[in-house]
């Protein structure tokens, strides 16, 4: 009786997972408090914290990193969408866990030097932050109301390498924040890399 017992229990665990998560994120739903982040290190050589965005009207996470090819061709998309970001009073900042040489830390730093990056570009080794957000991808994009509620999260655009863009999902949910109105998307596939997530003892 006790085995059956604890099998109906991992079953309506699973089922309360499975309706407590998105789409396509397995761990948050929109709707759901983001998960906070702190001292993480950015390549302005500081240590980041979501308290420092506390006043902004949103957020924008990006989860990306330097050697995916998605990810390079979103990076003056970046720039521009962090650009109008301030204009309205929010704020993108961009978040890399991946581990090899290519996306360590030095190369972030040389990346964000490179591009002119004029947002920060955070570095989690750890890959605590991704986990907790459910991210999977490079690029992968989250945007934050002004209570820090997850409002939109998938892919910036209908357009991997920005060159038949026809909707903008992360810009339309920034919209939507800030006029106060209902999104009609609020999730959508990321398209890009695999984040390079280490191998845990006991698993491929």
């Amino acid at each position: 009786m006790s085995h059956k017992l604890a099998f109906v229990a991992l079953i309506c665990l699973a089922i309360i997972r499975a309706a407590s998560a998105g789409q396509f994120n397995q761990v948050l739903n929109v709707g759901d408090v983001a998960p906070a982040w702190s001292e993480l290190e950015g390549v302005d050589g500081k240590q980041h914290s979501n308290a420092d965005v506390a006043s902004t009207k949103f957020v924008v996470v990006a989860f990306t990193c330097n050697s995916c090819p998605y990810a390079v061709d979103v990076e003056d998309r970046l720039i521009a969408l962090s650009s109008k970001a301030k204009e309205l009073g929010g704020t993108l900042l961009a978040i890399n866990v991946n581990t090899i040489e290519a996306d360590a830390l030095p190369a972030m730093k040389d990346k964000a030097k490179d591009k002119a990056f004029d947002f920060p570009y955070l570095y989690d080794p750890t890959q605590v932050i991704a986990n907790t957000f459910g991210a999977k991808t490079t690029p992968e994009f989250y945007v934050l109301g002004p209570d820090r509620k997850i409002v939109y999260m998938g892919s910036l655009d209908d357009s991997p390498d920005g060159k038949a863009v026809t909707k903008r999902y992360v810009e339309s949910a920034i919209d939507a924040v800030l006029a106060g109105t209902t999104l009609g998307v609020v999730e959508t596939v990321p398209i890009g890399c695999r984040i390079r997530f280490a191998r845990t003892k006991g698993k491929n």
